[in-house]
This record gives C-alpha cells, sequence and structure tokens, in this order.
C-alpha cells in the first residue's frame, strides 16, 4: 500500500512527539496481587512541568552529604524501606496523624531511619519551584540515586511519574522490610513477593558498603538471642566480634553505631562483599548470602572480584526496586507536604 508524504505527516509527528515516552517508559506488572495494571514511569516526567527538579534535588542532597557523609546511606534507606511497604509510594514520609499511623514507629524503622529533614528541604524547595508537581515518592527515588553517586557509587536513569499514598502501614513496615536476623530464605521470600529474585538481593544487599548500624541490630550475634537458645553466631570473624563486643557490650549500648563496612565506611564499592568473603560481615543477614545459597555465595564472590559487574546490577535493580507498585495517573496525589496528605 503506497503512502502520499502529505498522509505521513501527522504519523511521523505523532511518533517524534511521543518518542520519549516509548522508548523510556518501563512497564511491569503489578505485585500487589490487585488485577493486573501496566505502569508507565520515564525519566523525563517533569522535563516540561518541572524542567530543573532534578538540578533541585541533586543540589539539595550534596549540601546534605557534605554537612554529614553519612546522610548519603540514610536517604538511599528510606527509598528501601519505602518501597518494601505498600510500593514506592512515600508512605514511610507520613508523620501521625488522624486515621494514619506512621511507619515511622515500626521496629525497622523506630531510631533508626533518618533524613526527613533534608527531604523537606528539597520538596520546600520544589514546591517553590513548580508547585504541586513532584511527588514525594520520585524525590525518595532521586535522593536515592544522587546519595550513591555522591558516594562514589554508579548512576542510573531515575524513571519517574510516581504519585504519593494518601495512607500508611505500620503492619506493613513491620512484617515486609527484611531484618538484619532474618534467615536467608526469609529474606529471599520478601524480595520475591516484590518481584525482586536473588541478584536483585544479592545486588541490593551492597548498600551496606555506606552507613552505620546500631549494636542492637546485630548483638545477638555476638552473645546470642535473648530468652531463647539461640547461640552466638561463631560464622563471625571472631577478632572482629571481639573488636564489635568492645564498643557494644551484652547489656546496654544499644544505640551505640558502628560503620557496615569497617574498611572503607563513606566511599560506595564492593568492600562489603570482600569483607562477607573474610566472614566479617556486620549483619546475619549480609553473611547468610555466603553460606546458606549457591547462587547467592556465586554473586557475593562476582562481585567481590569484579566491581564494574556490582556497579552495574546495583543500577539495575534499583529502578527495578524503584518500579513496584508505584500509584500513576489519577491513583494517590502530589502532597505539598511529604510528611502529611492534602486537604480535602
Amino acid at each position: 500500500m503506497a503512502f502520499s508524504t502529505t498522509s505521513l505527516f501527522p504519523i511521523v509527528l505523532f511518533l517524534v512527539v511521543f518518542a520519549p515516552l516509548c522508548c523510556f517508559s518501563h512497564k511491569l506488572s503489578s505485585s500487589s496481587g490487585v488485577g493486573s495494571r501496566t505502569y508507565n514511569l520515564y525519566p523525563q516526567f517533569y522535563d516540561r512541568s518541572c524542567p530543573r527538579a532534578k538540578e533541585i534535588v541533586k543540589s539539595v542532597v550534596a549540601k546534605a552529604v557534605a554537612k554529614e557523609a553519612r546522610m548519603a546511606a540514610s536517604l538511599l534507606r528510606l527509598h528501601f524501606h519505602d518501597c518494601f511497604v505498600k510500593g514506592c509510594d512515600a508512605s514511610l514520609l507520613l508523620d501521625t496523624s488522624g486515621s494514619i499511623i506512621s511507619e515511622k514507629n515500626s521496629i525497622p524503622n523506630k531510631n533508626s531511619v533518618r533524613g526527613f529533614d533534608v527531604i523537606d528541604d528539597i520538596k520546600s524547595a520544589l514546591e517553590k519551584e513548580c508547585p504541586q508537581t513532584v511527588s514525594c515518592a520520585d524525590v525518595l527515588a532521586l535522593t536515592a540515586r544522587d546519595s550513591t553517586v555522591l558516594a562514589g557509587g554508579p548512576s542510573w536513569e531515575v524513571p519517574l511519574g510516581r504519585r504519593d499514598s494518601r495512607g500508611a502501614s505500620l503492619s506493613g513496615s513491620n512484617q515486609n522490610i527484611p531484618a538484619p536476623n532474618n534467615t536467608f530464605q526469609t529474606i529471599l521470600t520478601k524480595f520475591k513477593l516484590k518481584g525482586l529474585n536473588v541478584v536483585d538481593l544479592v545486588a541490593l544487599s551492597g548498600s551496606h558498603t555506606i552507613g552505620q548500624a546500631r549494636c542492637t541490630s546485630f548483638k545477638q550475634r555476638l552473645y546470642g538471642q535473648a530468652g531463647s537458645k539461640r547461640p552466638a553466631d561463631f560464622s563471625l570473624n571472631q577478632v572482629y566480634a571481639n573488636q564489635l563486643r568492645a564498643r557494644c557490650p551484652r547489656s546496654g549500648g544499644d544505640q551505640n553505631l558502628f560503620a557496615m563496612d569497617f574498611v572503607s565506611p563513606t566511599k560506595f564499592d564492593n568492600n562489603y562483599y570482600k569483607n562477607i568473603l573474610a566472614s566479617k560481615g556486620l549483619f546475619s543477614s549480609d553473611q547468610v548470602l555466603l553460606t546458606k545459597s549457591q547462587a547467592s555465595m556465586e554473586l557475593v564472590k562476582k562481585y567481590a572480584e569484579n566491581n564494574e559487574l556490582f556497579f552495574k546490577h546495583f543500577a539495575e535493580s534499583m529502578v527495578k526496586m524503584g518500579n513496584i507498585t508505584p500509584l500513576t495517573g489519577l491513583r494517590g496525589e502530589i502532597r505539598k507536604n511529604c510528611r502529611r496528605i492534602n486537604s480535602n
């Protein structure tokens, strides 16, 4: 069938205008068990509505990390703890108010997650630039990427277009976020329920290459589980264990902080995996990657040998995690303040 030049023009114009949407969208099916929706997120989502959005986020994050290097890990962690509960919808950022019970009070988050003031600063700057346009959920996704890069890690294009939830789930936060003392199978199951696999598990665990952990999160490895017959974990290098015991006593000291990667605590690199191979992974959930699964063990060894491969897989898994059941279209809202839902 022949087409005239005139009849082809509208088709060509359509393809040019919508090319970014087609080429950069990330399709994914809902893993929430509700229907079989397809969502579209793409990096250019704010190019017209808020062209300086990414620049503003990056600028505020850079200032925060320059002030305190640990903040890079804290901001990265916020994205993890948000996405594993109800999907990447900024539910973690909501304070307790009215019928909302904040996820900040859950066992994994209380006295642990931080960086909310930085998110407030970013949101405030965005609201001045382009009111009620950029979602808090997208802010979390962008800050996770920017924090990783500032710590020396890989970069990736962040698919955007998420909207914010109008509720939180304290029970979901308590149940769905992988814990430092979970068994390997429990952690893998929690990942699989979110559409993630063993590669994602091992690669994303590499975020423990930066940041600090509280004594209470690994104390059971040093002394055994209180009130049970669970003994101390002798898979932990005992010279390293004694160093930890010196500042993490059997009684007290629960809030004392320790670098998760003692070799290069503020640099995003593959020393985390080298530490695991030396039986110096801080958490039980770190060490089981080597001891409880052939597939994860092989990945730990590969990442310890090949930093470039680790960076590649981490970036890919971050995009994949950021795609966990986002709110799009008319679902959810764009919060004016990340700590509370908009008034009707």
